[in-house]
């Protein structure tokens, strides 16, 4: 797997050539060939690199899978310009799993986490210093939805930048500043940074979008610096993170559960709700959710309320990342609400 630009064991492990069999290995069989986080280093044209990141969550291939298309079409070519890749929690996408029950999320990882000290974020700090000493062009960072969802890039800075790239992918964009510890936020202090969001994994057209967004940054002579055109930007402001706490139970199926949620909850996505909408059906706790604004306040009370035993939204919002997904929920949250921002707005 060419040679590691380190080898001691209490380090990230970077490379500069890409081991074999990496080109048409299934992702649940990628942990045998990278069985730990790793950095790789591939050369290329240009002197600014492009940093892509893919399998923070191990159930989201897609980035993985464009990674892999990309490799195949320049197999045996010089890149556009340098690609650096780093391939995440390979050992939670062998079991399809977002990650393993006590291991850290590993986009909460990176420097500005409000995390206690573990080994991933050694290795996520040793990555952004690995990175800071090339001359970067831009970051990416891969995902896929658990629930229904558009396509659609985050953004951690309102930059010129930030937006124009953002808007190589698709007109919908979301800008968030919470939760901390992101891979965006963490290189968007150094380069224009984004965050993919490709739909559910599986789907066809996540990955050939990914494939045509790598692509053509690889191509990219530079990033335009001035403004987005308002008619082509639509952009969302995360305003809240929704969450269940621990010590409450939720279900779509059981009808006992402290909040009984409704099955159609994901086609709420990107959909704006109006206030008196209901999330859920509450037993047996006053209000079984927690929302906290960017800086961490608890807005609960801003956000929702317990009427006649229903969780009810008490103000016009746009919810995302709904899922039916029970583990997702209760290893990240159950959604964010967002309201429409005007360019102009800061």
């Amino acid at each position: 797997m060419g040679y590691p630009l380190n080898n001691t064991d209490n380090t990230l492990q970077q490379f500069t050539d890409l081991p074999p069999g990496l080109l048409d290995v299934a992702v649940e069989n990628l942990h045998k060939l990278i069985p730990q986080p790793a950095l790789f280093h591939i050369p290329g044209k240009r002197a600014d690199t492009l940093f892509i990141s893919v399998l923070l969550h191990g159930n989201e291939p897609t980035g993985f899978l464009a990674l892999q298309r990309l490799l195949q079409k320049y197999h045996q070519q010089t890149l556009p310009r340098p690609l650096s890749i780093f391939f995440g929690n390979t050992q939670a996408a062998r079991l399809n799993q977002r990650r393993l029950d006590g291991q850290a999320d590993f986009n909460r990882i990176w420097p500005g986490t409000a995390l206690t000290d573990s080994p991933e974020q050694r290795w996520a700090e040793q990555i952004l210093a690995a990175m800071r000493r090339r001359a970067l062009f831009a970051s990416v960072d891969i995902h896929n939805n658990t629930g229904l969802n558009p396509h659609y890039a985050c953004v951690n800075k309102l930059d010129n930048s930030f937006l124009q790239l953002g808007t190589l992918f698709g007109r919908l964009l979301v800008y968030f500043t919470h939760p901390k510890g992101t891979q965006s936020a963490a290189f968007a202090e150094h380069c224009p940074a984004i965050t993919l969001e490709c739909g559910r994994p599986g789907q066809e057209y996540g990955t050939e979008h990914a494939l045509e967004f790598i692509d053509s940054c690889l191509h990219l002579t530079e990033i335009p610096s001035h403004p987005v055109a308002k008619h082509n930007i639509d952009i969302y402001h995360t305003v809240a993170q929704v969450t269940i706490a621990e010590n409450i139970s939720f279900s779509f199926c059981d009808k006992t559960a402290d909040l009984y949620l409704n099955h159609d909850l994901e086609r709420m996505n990107f959909t704006p709700i109006s206030t008196g909408t209901a999330l859920g059906k509450i037993n047996h706790v006053r209000l079984p959710v927690l929302a906290k604004n960017e800086s961490g306040d608890d807005v609960t009370s801003r956000f929702f309320t317990n009427n006649a035993q229903q969780l009810v939204i008490t103000r016009p919002a746009m919810p995302s990342m709904l899922t039916l997904d029970e583990r997702v929920i209760r290893q990240d949250c159950l959604c964010y609400l967002m309201e429409r921002l005007e360019l102009g707005e800061r």
